[in-house]
This record gives C-alpha cells, sequence and structure tokens, in this order.
C-alpha cells in the first residue's frame, strides 16, 4: 500500500470515518517484547480479539520492537505462550505470517526511513541536529522558568543548504516532524469524543532517533496505515500525544482508524493506577496482573477473560458471565466504558468458580492434572477423574484441589494425638470411634455409601456420640484434614486397603504414650 503524497496538515476536527463496527474490521495488538504480558494488555488483545471475530474481520499481531535497549529476552515469545493460553488467536503475525509482513518492527527500518523523507519532503518533519548535552541545559532553563519541557525548535528553520551539508558530512541528528504553531488540533476520540487542543501547547516530538530506529508516533502509524487497520483500540497513556497522531496521519494525507483509548486499571483499593512496576515484584498468585502468574496460580483462561471483559465493557447491568464465543456475539465498542476500572480479585475468584463448575469431569482432571504433579503427586487421568466430582463445587482455582484433596495421593502423613481428639472427645473416646468405624468397614467388606452410612451412624449412637463427632475422627484419620471433600465418597475413591490402613495408624497414635 503506498501513501498518498504528504501535504501541510489541516488544522481542524480529525474524524474517523466510522464509528461502527458492523463491516468487517482489522484490529492489532501490538505489544513491546519489554515484559510480561499483564491484565491490561490482556484486556486491549481481547478487546481487538473481539471486534475482529464479531465484525468477520481480521486479528494482527505486531511486535514493536524498535526501543532495543529494553528489550527482555523471552518476553515476545512468553506474550504469544500467554495470549495462546488465552484463546486469543491470531489472523497474521511474525509467527503465521500474512501479506503485508513482516510484522515486527525491526524488520521494518527501511520502510519508516522512507516515510520520514517523505514527512521531510512535504516540508511537515526536519533534521535536528541538537546534541543531548544541548537539549539538557535547554531543559534545565525551562524548569528553572518554570516552563513545560519542549525542543525549543533551534533546528526548525534551518538553511537547507547548511541542512544539506551537516547530513553529508554524517553529522549525527535526528528527525522531528513540524508541528504547527498556530491554531489548534481536534482528535476525535470514541469513548471521549472531540478534544481540542492548541497547537502551540504541543513539542516537535522526534520520529527517528539518532540511531536510525523510529519511535512509536513514527513507526506505529506508519504500520497501521500500511496494514489497514480499521480500529487502533489502545491504553489511554496515549491520550497525551493522540493530537500530534492526528496531525501526523493529516500530514499523510491518510483517512484516520477508529481511534479507541480504553480505560485505566485502578489498584484494589480503587484508589491510584495499577502499577506495573509493583505488579512485577508480586510473587505468583491472585495478586499478581500477569497473566501467566494468574494461570500458574490455578485459574482458567475461561475466567481471567470473563474478569477482563468486564472492566470496560458491559451488556447491560446485570449479565455477568460470558464464555469467549458468548463474548463474540455480545461484544461492542459502542458499549465500551472510559471510566476507571478497579482490580477486583474476589471477582476474578468468583468467576473462576463458576468456570470450574462448568467443566466436564474429564476436562477438569485434565486441568488439574499439571497442578498435582507440580506438587510432587503422581496421579492418573482415571484417579483425577474419580475425585472430579468431589472437589468441583469446593474450589475456586485448580491449585486449590490439590491442598484439599492431595490427601488421596500421599500417604506420608501422621496425624497427631490432638488433631485426632475434636472438642467434646478424650482420646479413649476417639480411639473407640475408631475401632467401631474399623469394625465396621471389615464387616461390611466394602465402602458402599448407603450400607457404610447407615452403620457408622448406629455405632456413633451406641458410643453415645453424635454422628457428626465420629465422622470428624474419621476425616482426621482417613484424609490428615480436618476440611476435605466429602468423606465417604473419598474413602470410596481411597478404597478398603488404603482406608483401613490409615485408620489403624490413626489408632496406633492414639495408643501411644502421651
Amino acid at each position: 500500500m503506498n501513501p498518498a503524497p504528504p501535504g501541510p496538515p489541516a488544522n481542524g476536527p480529525a474524524l474517523p470515518a466510522s464509528n461502527a463496527s458492523t463491516s468487517p474490521a482489522r484490529s492489532r495488538f501490538a505489544p513491546s517484547p519489554t515484559g510480561r504480558l499483564h491484565i491490561g494488555g490482556a484486556r486491549t488483545a481481547l478487546y481487538d480479539f473481539l471486534l475482529a471475530r464479531q465484525t468477520q474481520g481480521q486479528f494482527l499481531l505486531r511486535i514493536e520492537d524498535t526501543d532495543r535497549k529494553r528489550l527482555v529476552p523471552g518476553a515476545e515469545e512468553e506474550q504469544r505462550e500467554a495470549l495462546e493460553w488465552l484463546g486469543l488467536a491470531w489472523d497474521e503475525g511474525p509467527d503465521v505470517g500474512g501479506p503485508v509482513g513482516p510484522y515486527r518492527q525491526s524488520e521494518r527500518t527501511q520502510i519508516y526511513h522512507e516515510h520520514a523523507q517523505l514527512l521531510v519532503r512535504g516540508g511537515n518533519a526536519y533534521a535536528c541536529f541538537c546534541t543531548p548535552d544541548r537539549l539538557a541545559q535547554v531543559r534545565q532553563e525551562q524548569q528553572k522558568k518554570k516552563l513545560p519541557p519542549r525542543y525549543d525548535g533551534r533546528c526548525r528553520d534551518l538553511p537547507a543548504a547548511e541542512v544539506h551539508a551537516r547530513l553529508a558530512s554524517g553529522e549525527g541528528h535526528v528527525i522531528r516532524f513540524r508541528t504547527p504553531r498556530e491554531g489548534t488540533t481536534t482528535a476525535v476520540d470514541l469513548l471521549r469524543g472531540p478534544i481540542t487542543v492548541e497547537n502551540a501547547s504541543l513539542d516537535d516530538y522526534i520520529l527517528l532517533k539518532s540511531d536510525g530506529l523510529p519511535v512509536y508516533h513514527l513507526a506505529a502509524l506508519v504500520d497501521d496505515r500500511l496494514m489497514g487497520i480499521t480500529h487502533v483500540l489502545r491504553s489511554s497513556e496515549w491520550l497525551p500525544t493522540f493530537p500530534l497522531h492526528v496531525l501526523i496521519y493529516q500530514a499523510f494525507g491518510w483517512e484516520q482508524p477508529v481511534w479507541v483509548h480504553l480505560s485505566i486499571f485502578l489498584n484494589p483499593s480503587g484508589k491510584g493506577k495499577m502499577s506495573k512496576r509493583g505488579a512485577g515484584e508480586t510473587v505468583a498468585g491472585a495478586m499478581s496482573i500477569q497473566v501467566l502468574d494468574l494461570r500458574a496460580a490455578g485459574y482458567l483462561p475461561e475466567a481471567v477473560i470473563n474478569w477482563i471483559a468486564l472492566m470496560g465493557w458491559s451488556l447491560d447491568d446485570h449479565t455477568e458471565v460470558f464464555t469467549l464465543p458468548e463474548l463474540v456475539q455480545a461484544f461492542s465498542i459502542g458499549r465500551l466504558n472510559a471510566s476507571p476500572a478497579a482490580v477486583n480479585y474476589s471477582k476474578l475468584d468468583h468467576f473462576n468458580g463458576i468456570h470450574i463448575r462448568t467443566l466436564s469431569f474429564d476436562e477438569l482432571a485434565h486441568r488439574l492434572s499439571p497442578f498435582f504433579a507440580a506438587a510432587g503427586l503422581g496421579t492418573s487421568q482415571d484417579q483425577l477423574r474419580r475425585i472430579a466430582p468431589l472437589v468441583q463445587e469446593r474450589i475456586r482455582t485448580l491449585e486449590e484441589a490439590v491442598e484439599i484433596a492431595g490427601f488421596f495421593f500421599r500417604d506420608d502423613f501422621t496425624p497427631t494425638p490432638a488433631a485426632l481428639v475434636p472438642k467434646g472427645l478424650t482420646p479413649s473416646a476417639s480411639q473407640r470411634a475408631l475401632e467401631r468405624a474399623l469394625e465396621a468397614i471389615r464387616s461390611l467388606g466394602d465402602l458402599e455409601f448407603e450400607p457404610l452410612e447407615a452403620r457408622l451412624r448406629r455405632e456413633a449412637a451406641d458410643l453415645e456420640l453424635e454422628p457428626g463427632q465420629l465422622f470428624s475422627v474419621l476425616r482426621i484419620a482417613v484424609t490428615g484434614q480436618a476440611v476435605s471433600p466429602p468423606l465417604l465418597p473419598s474413602m470410596q475413591v481411597l478404597g478398603v486397603d488404603i482406608v483401613v490402613r490409615r485408620i489403624e495408624r490413626a489408632i496406633g497414635i492414639l495408643t501411644l504414650p502421651v
């Protein structure tokens, strides 16, 4: 796609072609591989994905890797892994290719140079030879005078002959955008409407750095144009330079995309913007905003998707639970909300529990497997399938299943005498209760639920105990835990031999001298 010849920037309203999402949209998620994928980036990717799928358009993945100093080895691969885990498959990208590649900015530098020169030849950009030392001095002087920091324009109107000579000599320089000094620029955001600024308040921003690499203000806009992006969904942190981007589009003579600056995330308290730096210091778990940390903590991708979708969008005032296909059907950029959204981890727990309970027992067993393996517990799919019905209603995360059901796969626990004596019982009463329970199991010969429950209740009555007291002692003996899945079904899964062995061990503990 060839850009239109650049012309002088117009200063009137910069209206997007359309706010509708009825025609096929081309959207893109364009992360920088300078860190991990957090929920803010994941939400942007989700909305881009939903828009493309709903309109039968295309969702692109573009890697913006021109900030070479901040690149983190492995970050791009981890970001792709996180997107894949969330189910956000892209149609075009660096790994799958496409008709408008390359999809990695470091492989497109020649394209940016050509477009920067188009702006220079059209009078909309210029070479700046100011050194970092001089620019630092200018900033210091502006700070003393309490002026906003910006370029003072020293190289803005250098004679053409001087510029040519300095370039020919190889003098270091950057390319700056020639921002209009007069009038106003109006940028239109879908969520906020027209935003008008005085051009005099804008800076002559750098487009190409002295090392020849572009900055976001040039590379992202050129790529969006050449890749046919119809809707640009991005963080609201770009609002301060939004008018600059509109001016650059106008300088090239390009039709603008629909601009959407998404709401910010607030800390769980609702006060203050969620800090990516602070989140990066958080260990993996529920309080992390890193996507793969949430996976490691036992959250389902379905729940994370449901959670982040509602932090900035809603279908109505009551519908909360969505699958990804349902979101594709329900999503509309017209219902996005610019208001800040507090990160509510209790809500994530809520959604995770709901989505866990929608899984089939086979699927739940499959998803539990890596968590038991990580805990060093050898399991089989068949074993996990048998315990899945016992834990499905009781866990908020997959990781919790290991805590409450690990006893199925380990036999190395030894209850303390104190644990085996619930409130209201004596050691001898607990011992008698276990002996009668053991006798009942041996006489029945199996662990069939109804006969065993009836027999144990009779034994409790004979011992003048409440059924709950007997079951409490038995639970500690069999599981080593005061809280577990339903006791008798758990005993059925364990089998007679293991149950008998554990009860005998508990009786032995109670008979030891104190």
